[in-house]
């Protein structure tokens, strides 16, 4: 009974990793890509003009928190004025009238960017920790005596 239950706690446990790698690989492929987009266009100053609120999913047992998502302007070719919003959540309301670097699309000014990069440091934390966990989980599952 005891290597039976081992055995499963080795597979959840090799379900876990997996997910946890793909899900890892999946942000990071798809913070590459958007940066290879962004790479070449033009990057202007924008500035705030308010904030979309909202609430943080509370996934994984974690409180729900509240997010702002920066509402801003910005001049673009031909002095035509463009509004965005950026996908970057903040914690603290943004200030009107900061600013905020933007990258834009020189062919649709309408389609634009914020240029920060905190899902990097994210991935680059998580990373570690997840790696962290499994071993644990792994040792853990190994000297947890079942039998």
């Amino acid at each position: 009974m005891g290597d039976a239950l081992k055995i499963v706690l080795y597979i959840i446990w090799i379900l876990f990793a997996a997910a946890a790698a793909a899900a890892c690989i999946h942000a990071l492929r798809k913070t590459q890509a958007q940066e290879r987009r962004i790479e070449g266009w033009p990057k202007v100053q924008a500035t705030v003009t308010g904030s979309r609120e909202g609430w943080t999913s509370g996934v994984g047992n974690t409180n729900r928190n509240r997010r702002h998502w920066p509402v801003y302007q910005f001049t673009g070719p031909q002095d035509v004025l463009h509004l965005g919003e950026s996908e970057v959540s903040y914690a603290q309301r943004p200030v009107p009238g900061s600013s905020v670097e933007v990258a834009y699309n020189p062919d649709n000014p309408s389609e634009s960017f914020q240029v920060e990069h905190p899902s990097k440091l994210l991935i680059g934390c998580l990373v570690p920790l997840f790696g962290l966990f499994a071993l644990a989980s792994f040792w853990f599952i190994g000297v947890l005596p079942l039998g």
